[in-house]
């Protein structure tokens, strides 16, 4: 009997959730642990498909196939490449991080907070795996449920107004793909008929091919490229269409920031990989020089926003804004003949770099709003004195988070950076100003709160921030629960920045397959 790894990664999480649901209201510390213990499966699952992968194909590996609608040429079709292998991995080990992290925080509704963070993991995982265009549209709809719920129920004092903005720019971004998808099957399913074919297929491999065969007109080309990448342009998101972001995760609770940063958010990059460019080549090397200058725009715009944050959370949220500009200025490193293989894989790697490290900067936040209930910038300072432990892990994840050689972040931008240079030397420079004006902003965060004077919050400063006991006692260090989650973050970030190698040779050779699907090779 074959075994359908990838089926058990989409759906152990839901199941796991379904079963959460069921379980008795009167115990909430039920729910958290078969979260848990089912989140935790899900990993090993994870794992599993990392270990059967070969790091030598370029193809699609472990696929999984069965009809759906065969009338309308819809399967069920996942299968694992080197582009979506590690995201698939990153989703799975960042959710057991999550319900660990609100194991004291989510105290209302906890069966159903657990619920919608295991329904988002088996909604983001299908996304990344799945092999037909409807089945992806599918997935990419169910996502938006379980991330509005956690947003809007759970969420800070402006939850519905973020969740509401939130699903808005989703929705309508997804109505433009959904059309685009349409009118794409009536033009594959004309083509082939008139041929004499069977009809045609949403799955991604005869999607594929039917474009190369009957090549749209270069309007229509443009057009439903536009639509796809306006889709995926607000899910980066990618400047001016950011504009939900901060917003959406200033309210958002911990968990529902670190999956939103960590994973969803690279549902947008993954998305121009995979469907845009290779569906619309021409369009794409055609639009490639705007979505450049967008991509610069986005990184110098977000790092400058950071510069005037108050607050920590939202500081954090503008960094992602310019973090993405900056996998989209390497995804879109073209140089007149062919999308650049080291952009594209610095890109891919730097989506999992600012997963873990960014999604690692929301876990401490969500860490000392815990214990001191705000998270403006100047109600800290000097909390290394008191929380040694805490600050030293906020220093290892700033570093990884502005890219300091030997840790994550460093590689991913390396690459894309050879790859902008390469392509556009002005993006090239550009780009790489982001990298001084990260420095410049995180650094200066780590400063004013771990190492300033002692404010509101810590060590009975006279400051106007909410005290743990309302006596201006000391804030307690990192509990056992979250070192559980820190340590191995910081030793993902260490592997990741010294173990390069290991990663880039399993996503080398589907970037190399992925650079003959567009042409230029």
């Amino acid at each position: 009997m074959p075994l359908h790894l990838l089926s058990a990664a989409i759906f152990l999480p839901a199941a796991t959730g379904v079963l959460v649901l069921f379980l008795p209201r009167s115990k909430p510390a039920a729910a958290r642990a078969v979260s848990l213990g089912g989140s935790l499966l899900a990993l090993a699952v994870s794992v599993a498909i990392g270990a059967r992968f070969n790091p030598t194909s370029g193809g699609f590996q472990l696929v999984e196939e069965f009809p759906w609608i065969p009338s309308l040429g819809i399967s069920y079709t996942v299968g694992v490449d080197g582009i979506s292998l590690f995201l698939v991995i990153l989703t799975a080990f960042l959710t057991p991080i999550c319900v660990l992290a609100s194991w004291r925080s989510a105290d209302k509704r906890v069966h159903e907070f657990h619920a919608s963070l295991l329904f988002l993991e088996s909604g983001i995982v299908g996304v990344f795996l799945a092999l037909d265009l409807a089945l992806f549209y599918v997935f990419w709809e169910v996502m938006l449920i379980p991330m509005v719920l956690l947003i809007g129920i759970w969420g800070g004092q402006r939850r519905v107004y973020a969740a509401v903005k939130f699903f808005i720019y989703t929705m309508v971004g997804s109505l433009l793909m959904l059309l685009a998808i349409i009118y794409l099957y009536l033009h594959l399913d004309g083509a082939t008929a008139g041929n004499g074919g069977a009809g045609a297929s949403f799955a991604l491999s005869n999607v594929y091919e039917g474009l190369r065969s009957h090549p749209l007109p270069a309007g229509e080309q443009m057009a439903l490229f536009l639509a796809f990448a306006l889709s995926f342009a607000i899910k980066v998101p990618l400047f001016p269409f950011h504009t939900w972001l901060p917003d959406a995760h200033t309210e958002a609770p911990t968990a529902g920031s670190v999956i939103l940063a960590g994973v969803l958010l690279k549902m947008g990059t993954y998305g121009f990989v995979r469907f845009a460019i290779p569906f619309f080549p021409d369009a794409a090397r055609a639009a490639a020089p705007w979505i450049t200058a967008l991509s610069v725009i986005g990184i110098i715009y977000g790092a400058l926003m950071c510069m005037v944050q108050t607050d920590i959370k939202r500081l954090i949220a503008y960094s992602s804004v310019s973090h993405l500009g900056f996998v989209m200025l390497g995804i879109f490193a073209f140089d007149g003949k062919t999308f650049l293989g080291e952009g594209v894989t610095g890109g891919i790697y730097q989506m999992l770099n600012h997963g873990v490290s960014t999604g690692a900067l929301f876990l401490l936040v969500g860490s000392i709003y815990e214990r001191s209930h705000t998270r403006r910038i100047d109600d800290y300072g000097g909390v290394a004195r008191v929380m040694p432990a805490y600050a030293a892990v906020f220093l290892i994840v700033t570093l990884s988070s502005i890219g300091l050689p030997g840790l994550n972040g460093f590689v991913g931008e390396f690459w894309i950076l050879l790859g902008a240079f390469k392509a556009n030397r002005l993006a090239g420079v550009l780009g790489a100003s982001g990298v001084v004006l990260g420095a410049v902003y995180m650094l200066t965060l780590y400063q004013r709160t771990m190492l300033g004077k002692a404010g509101g919050v810590v060590g009975g400063g006279a400051g106007h921030g909410a005290r743990v006991d309302g006596a201006g006692h000391d804030l307690p260090d990192l509990w056992t629960r979250e070192m559980v989650y820190f340590v191995p973050l910081i030793v993902l970030m260490a592997v990741m920045g010294m173990a390069s190698p290991w990663f880039t040779a399993r996503i080398d050779p589907t970037v190399a397959a992925w650079q003959k699907l567009v042409g230029g090779l």
